[in-house]
């Protein structure tokens, strides 16, 4: 299908084109609720394929309804999410998965996050994954550590447009952590295969090419990324830092 834009050259003279380029560059993904930013990347999405290939990236679009960039080279620079990034993005999609975060309009607390993960991994399990170099630690203070690993988390994830921040200890969840499910795809109910994948402590997130049909999947392995085997993908890495939005 052909877009509203004639011309590469049309895209970039767009009002839209700087803010959702530089979101993109930093590793943002663009969801269906983003409104015109998705609107805008719908209609270019051709030209802005071709675009982003020259900086070593692929422009994916989701059927989920949300785009991302996946380096494929580091021309841009890329980053791994970390161990607790990729819990927490696996708890989160846990509950997007739940009907009973969506009867409350998609909106959950740290606490349900933390309490989704010691559930599904158990409290010790949780722990020593959120604390891979110290081995034993006061009860309380091991809590503490989990509950701030899950907020610097839940902060991050924030920034990459997994979900938006509502207040100090709440977010929304949005269709983008759909792609923590994309490992478990075509394995049974999603929720299900998650779910056991997590408590297995397997941590992955497939890189998929701009093709969405699942022919054609390149996961990157990351060494600090997993506690129990998997990859992780690979992000753009904002040479700024990404902040989280306010």
């Amino acid at each position: 299908m052909t877009g509203r834009y004639a011309n590469l050259e049309d895209v970039v003279a767009a009002e839209a084109f700087p803010d959702v380029d530089m979101a993109l560059r930093r590793g943002r993904h663009i969801a269906r609720d983003d409104g015109e930013a998705y609107a805008f990347l719908v209609d270019a999405q051709e030209k802005l394929e071709s675009f982003y290939r020259r900086f070593g990236c692929e422009l994916v679009h989701k059927s989920d309804g949300y785009f991302y960039l996946v380096p494929t080279a580091d021309r841009l620079g890329r980053r791994h999410l970390s161990i607790p990034e990729m819990l927490v993005g696996q708890a989160l999609t846990l509950l997007y998965l739940d009907p009973a975060p969506v009867e409350n309009v998609g909106v959950v607390t740290r606490d349900q996050v933390v309490a989704q993960l010691a559930g599904v991994m158990g409290s010790d399990a949780l722990v020593r994954a959120m604390n891979p170099k110290r081995r034993r630690l006061d009860e309380r203070v091991a809590e503490q550590v989990v509950r701030t690993r899950v907020a610097e988390a839940l902060r991050r994830l924030t920034a990459l447009g997994f979900v938006d921040r509502v207040d100090e200890s709440r977010v929304r969840l949005r269709s983008c952590l759909l792609r923590f499910a994309e490992p478990v795809r075509g394995s049974g109910p999603a929720g299900a295969a998650l779910e056991r994948l997590v408590a297995r402590g397997e941590l992955a997130m497939v890189e998929q090419g701009a093709s969405d049909d699942g022919s054609e999947t390149d996961p990157n392995d990351d060494p600090d990324g997993a506690a129990g085997g998997s990859g992780g993908a690979a992000f753009p890495d904002d040479p700024e830092g990404t902040e989280e939005p306010q």
